[in-house]
């Protein structure tokens, strides 16, 4: 068992790594005073540098390498900014891969090669008014009219909406209760009758634009179903590899909290000497090192026995877990060792902080993970009715 990158993994990393401290910092300021998502010429930039789709397949325009190159490329783009590192979560760990790998071969070749080139972003649209953690209660419907798909309904908390180009809409396609009449399709923002609701403004993850989507009658043909009723736990496939880019964020977050405090504490001088020859200042660095050590360990434990398939929902929700819930708790570390310093909005940490609580909510919160896992632990699913 070999804990090091090879020596492609190693290059493509310093890569990105320069590529990101070199090019993204100015505009992830800029992303986060004005909350706009990045735009076009970021994608363009992105897409040149081969950053979109790293592990989707050559002839659907990606780079055709795996899970753990995509999480390489995304980590340090994160490192500098959650909202512009997006984008590439979307291709590389978002709801393209259910277009990928369930989708009529139509629907790939029209829409993955435009994602890998930056011409457009697909978002997810699964949560509902109703249906969030309990995704099943969803009402959004799709009916079939001839060679058409008729969409109605509500969908909220949506990471991208009125930004992407096109949705993958977790709908109800049958009459059949729960998980067994719900099926997703591909929706185009351009669509007549697809509208948004007013932009939110969160806490943190400015730059991840986020509205309700509404869907009155939206015609779209067959061939932009994706999976049909009865094809939510193909979904759910698909999604246990969206919680690993959400660990890949996380973890991100932390690495990069620990990375910058780590200057300031042997910079910053208090009584005659560097505030990092002081034990309790210490023992906190060691706490952080090991927390990120950790999630990055259980990260790639995730991805690389997932090879280029998917990785089991409860490896997948250990990483993510972990992963959220020490990126809270360095974030938190680095603003205490940090002072005043650290709650300003002159200095990255406060934003770190922030954007690091995000994550523990998105793509399934902190306590439903722990449920995932427990789960995985006995072999079978718990009921939250009745």
């Amino acid at each position: 068992m070999d804990f090091s990158l090879s020596e492609d993994q190693r290059a493509l990393q310093q890569s990105v790594r320069k590529f990101s401290a070199s090019e993204l910092p100015d505009i992830a300021k800029e992303i986060e005073k004005s909350g706009e998502s990045p735009g076009p010429e970021v994608m363009k930039k992105f897409a040149d540098m081969g950053y979109l789709g790293v592990n989707l397949p050559i002839e659907l325009g990606g780079q055709g390498l795996g899970h753990f190159e995509a999480v390489i490329v995304m980590e340090e783009i994160a490192k500098i900014s959650s909202p512009l590192a997006f984008p590439v979560f979307e291709s590389s760990f978002g709801p393209l891969l259910a277009v990928v790998h369930f989708a009529p071969d139509e629907l790939k070749q029209r829409i993955v090669p435009q994602v890998c080139a930056g011409e457009i972003i697909v978002a997810v649209a699964m949560s509902e008014p109703n249906a969030g953690t309990a995704l099943t209660d969803l009402t959004t419907k799709a009916e079939t009219d001839g060679d058409e798909i008729v969409i109605n309904g509500n969908k909220r908390w949506c990471s991208g909406a009125g930004h992407s180009g096109a949705y993958v809409v977790y709908c109800r396609m049958s009459d059949a209760l729960g998980a067994s009449g719900i099926g997703a399709v591909l929706v185009e923002k351009d669509r007549v009758g697809v509208s948004f609701g007013k932009p939110e403004f969160h806490m943190g993850l400015r730059g991840v634009q986020s509205t309700d989507i509404f869907f009155d009658n939206v015609r779209v043909p067959v061939g932009n179903r994706i999976v049909p009723a009865g094809g939510f736990k193909q979904l759910m496939e698909a999604f246990d590899l969206e919680r690993c880019g959400n660990t890949t964020m996380s973890l991100a977050i932390a690495q990069s909290a620990l990375d910058y405090v780590l200057d300031y504490v042997q910079e910053r001088h208090q009584f005659g000497k560097p505030i990092v020859d002081f034990q309790a200042v210490q023992l906190h660095l060691a706490e952080m090192k090991m927390k990120c050590d950790a999630a990055r360990l259980l990260l790639y434990r995730a991805i690389t026995n997932a090879s280029s398939g998917f990785p089991t929902v409860g490896e997948s929700s250990i990483a993510k877990c972990y992963a959220n819930e020490i990126a809270r708790d360095v974030t938190g570390k680095a603003v205490q060792l940090m002072g005043g310093y650290g709650f300003s909005t002159e200095y990255p940490i406060e934003q770190k902080m922030r954007d690091a609580w995000a994550w523990g909510i998105a793509g399934g919160t902190i306590d439903i993970q722990k449920v995932n896992i427990a789960a995985s632990m006995v072999g079978r699913r718990f009921s939250q009715r009745g």
